[in-house]
């Protein structure tokens, strides 16, 4: 769990081949397209004549997909390799970005953000493996490159939504379609073919390493912690109701506590406080804060979204480094497994959100995210014992990833 010293401040993360910063330019696209509506949801709802409901189905088709995809996506690259992988869901990507920028019915639109979630996670699934796989400086320096990515993309996404959404709400949609083929590009020119895995990933592996107690006890927690995190994200532009620019603005600042805390912030408290002590805080904090949002003033709202950043990113640092160490699985089977239990909470938030707001009243979605959040914590609590391999340090031999990774954030 310990992270290189060299870091930033050492150059590691900056002196790389023209092949790792390609696959890292993709995937600051590829993480930006989930934040990307964001900011043009309620434009979106008024161009498309959509409830609330009706329009968080766009997340709810894209995760769906995307935790059934993680039984895929370790079958595919162990056998066609990781950049044909990659290409082959950038390819995708493309296509039903742009496809989505002509829908004429929310129908349309959920079906298209479907087929842009299996590229999406096609290609994030992979992409850490093949910048661990091309980077110069070791396995520290590229990871630290790939949450960077995560954290750009995660900030810039609802900041390039609201810029391009505010002509109109289909123009986010032709812009990643542009963005993804000139990532689709540099990775044919630049990246090269890395060595396929020595075993062949089969689509049950994944459902078979989660029969390890520890794993099967990081994906409860992560779900709980998913289902909180999404809330926040699918379902808080409609509570803000502000202008895209506005909602942009918001998002944006959230993206960036979520990358300062990811990157900078969550390895110091790890080291200080150990990552079990960190995690379970972190999530009690996210459940105030969720709460406090639902109840507060709209400044209130508006503050309490930006803070969240700060326990997102901290905690999606940490499950990804228990999910990766805390089984004896391989890595690749073992993130996949965990990806499967945890986005299926992703797909559900925002369709369960704007319905129990129907059913109830505005505040309670908030209210079941901060239980949702406070149940991730006594899952973390209550397994705290087989969760504690992951503290320690991995062995050396499995270091490294070696195929399909964990589609972290």
């Amino acid at each position: 769990m310990e992270r290189a010293e060299e870091g930033f401040g050492g150059g590691g993360i900056l002196r790389q081949p023209p092949a790792v910063w390609a696959t890292a330019g993709a995937s600051v696209v590829a993480f930006m397209g989930i934040g990307l509506v964001d900011p043009i949801l309620p434009s979106i709802a008024r161009g498309l004549d959509a409830t609330p409901s009706q329009v968080s189905l766009l997340f709810t088709s894209y995760f769906l997909i995307t935790a059934v995809a993680m039984l895929v996506t370790g079958f595919v690259s162990s056998r066609i390799g990781g950049r044909r992988t990659l290409l082959a869901g950038l390819a995708l990507v493309v296509v039903f970005a742009a496809l989505a920028g002509t829908s004429d019915s929310v129908g349309e639109l959920v079906g298209f953000r479907a087929g842009w979630g299996l590229g999406n996670a096609l290609f994030v699934s992979t992409s850490l493996a093949v910048i661990v796989g091309a980077a110069a400086g070791g396995s520290a320096a590229a990871i630290l490159l790939y949450e960077s990515a995560l954290g750009l993309g995660m900030a810039c996404g609802p900041l390039v939504g609201a810029v391009l959404g505010d002509a109109s709400w289909r123009y986010p949609f032709f812009g990643t379609a542009a963005l993804m083929a000139v990532g689709f590009l540099c990775i044919t020119v630049f990246l090269k073919e890395q060595p396929k895995p020595a075993r062949k990933t089969s689509l049950l592996d994944p459902i078979r390493a989660l029969s390890h107690g520890g794993l099967a006890s990081a994906a409860a927690a992560a779900f709980f912690y998913n289902y909180a995190f999404f809330t926040v994200l699918a379902f808080t532009p409609f509570v803000l109701d502000m202008s895209p620019y506005r909602s942009g603005a918001v998002f944006f600042a959230w993206g960036v506590l979520l990358a300062v805390s990811s990157v900078l912030v969550a390895p110091r408290l790890q080291r200080r406080f150990g990552s079990l002590t960190v995690l379970g805080g972190s999530l009690v904090l996210l459940a105030a804060d969720v709460v406090v949002l639902g109840y507060g003033s709209h400044t209130t709202a508006v503050v309490c979204t930006v803070l969240s950043g700060v326990f997102i990113g901290v905690n999606n640092t940490v499950f990804t480094e228990l999910a990766l160490g805390v089984s004896d699985a391989p890595r690749p089977v073992a993130s996949a497994g965990y990806n499967f239990v945890r986005w299926f909470a992703a797909a559900a938030a925002p369709y369960f959100a704007p319905k129990i707001e129907e059913w109830s009243n505005v505040h309670m979605p908030f209210v079941v995210a901060g239980v949702a959040a406070v149940l991730g914590a006594v899952v973390v609590r209550v397994r705290r014992g087989s969760l504690v391999p992951a503290a320690g340090e991995r062995a050396p031999e499995r270091a490294a990833p070696q195929g399909a990774e964990v589609l972290a954030g």
